[in-house]
């Protein structure tokens, strides 16, 4: 009778509970599904019904000059934005890690404000401040907005490992006579490169997708973000679709291989 009493007890109706998460995530998902499956659609705008599958779409966005130099500025913002965010990212993991000092709790929160933040509030902060500054508008103001809310996107993956690191992997090689630029190069690098690479990758993704805080920051030249948001506001056709399918494409692509690599 105890070892009956003791079983689990299972839970009622799974089914129904299976159910209302599947039609609970369909219909989150479903502008997602509905976008993708227009952009195939040999039809001028964006409606139904559903006139045949055509490529046309696909090959006029890769062929339209405005595009290809906005995705050329969102390629140089995100890659040089994720170099800075994952650089100062490692240094802000390795100093929590290691180091014990006065605002340490303060200092972590403050590094994760910039993502915890509203992106108005983010972007209406650094405009403001670059203005202060006397910079102008530019590519050059978008590297350093992404890079600033990537830092704590770049610093997750990161910190975590380091806080898994095995310190006697670490005291052994100071005993055989390491130095500590050799310890971090051979012993410590590669136990976290996965994570390292993780966050960068998540970094890219958020960088290259960034709309609000690119919008406060931008000057005359565009990211592929902002060029579809300039053409939506006045119509929206399938061209528009096929760039925002390969764009969820590329960033799919990009969060799976940063969580193998987090998990690796």
């Amino acid at each position: 009778m105890n070892a009956i009493a003791q079983q689990p007890r299972k839970p009622a109706r799974p089914w129904l509970l299976g159910t209302i998460s599947v039609l609970i995530y369909g219909f989150l998902n479903a502008p997602i599904v509905v976008l993708v499956v227009m952009s195939f659609n040999n039809s001028a705008i964006l409606s139904l019904p559903f006139k045949g599958v055509t490529l046309n779409w696909y090959r006029k966005a890769l062929a339209d000059t405005a595009i290809q130099s906005a995705l050329t500025n969102s390629l140089k913002v995100a890659t040089v934005a994720t170099l800075l965010a994952t650089l100062f990212g490692l240094l802000a993991a390795f100093a929590i890690y290691r180091y014990q000092f006065w605002g340490k709790n303060s200092f972590r929160i403050a590094l994760n404000l910039p993502i915890l933040l509203p992106g108005i509030v983010t972007g209406v902060a650094m405009l403001a401040y670059f203005s202060q500054l006397g910079l102008g508008l530019s590519l050059g103001t978008v590297i350093l907005g992404h890079a600033v809310f990537g830092i704590p996107v770049a610093l997750g993956p990161m910190l975590t490992r380091l806080s898994q690191f095995p310190r006697s992997l670490e005291e052994a090689a100071y005993d055989l006579g390491a130095r500590p630029g050799e310890v971090f190069r051979d012993v410590i690098f590669p136990y976290i490169r996965s994570a390292v690479i993780a966050g960068a990758l998540l970094a890219f993704t958020l960088s290259f997708d960034e709309v609000v805080v690119t919008l406060f920051l931008t000057g005359r030249e565009n990211t592929l973000p902002m060029e579809i948001w300039a053409r939506l506001r006045t119509q929206i056709t399938p061209e528009i679709a096929a760039v925002a399918t390969l764009v969820l494409a590329a960033s799919t692509l990009l969060v799976l291989l940063s969580q193998s690599k987090s998990n690796s």
